[in-house]
């Protein structure tokens, strides 16, 4: 049971929740994670309109950054005793959310662990929710976790 877990992580303090929560399960199943961090270059130009002329350093950046998120999140796992691989994916178009399915289905994963931040009301209209469409589109059960407070 739960085996293969598929873990999206953005180094939030969101995210970190799924990350123990995942953590938790697979010491429970003696199951896998696979970490996977999605380098979101929509939501970099929709929110950098003044570093338009920087774009190509900046998406080197933000590919660093999303490296260094998965080793961190990596070696807590790996802390815990269990195994873990990484992927860092690129997405130049389209949702975050459906390189999360396509992951899990590519892997194959056996369950997707999200943090969300269980946003509601105009906060979820204007931001979206990765998680939701997760949800909806996941060929396998998704355990989301509400942000702290």
């Amino acid at each position: 049971m739960y085996q293969q877990i598929l873990v999206p992580v953005d180094g939030s303090p969101t995210s970190a929740r799924g990350l123990d929560e995942a953590v938790a399960l697979a010491r429970l199943t003696g199951g896998r994670l696979r970490l996977l961090h999605v380098v979101d270059e929509l939501s970099f130009a929709l929110g950098a309109e003044g570093f338009a002329g920087y774009t190509g350093d900046i998406y080197a950046l933000l590919r660093e950054g999303g490296a260094k998120i998965l080793a961190d999140a990596r070696a807590r796992v790996e802390a815990a005793g269990l195994a873990v691989d990484t992927v860092l994916r690129d997405n130049t178009s389209g949702r975050v959310s459906d390189l999360v399915v396509a992951e899990a289905r590519a892997w194959p994963a056996e369950l997707i662990v999200i943090g969300t931040h269980g946003r509601r009301g105009a906060g979820r209209l204007f931001m979206g929710s990765d998680a939701e469409q997760v949800l909806r589109q996941a060929p396998v059960p998704v355990l989301l976790v509400r942000a702290a407070g």
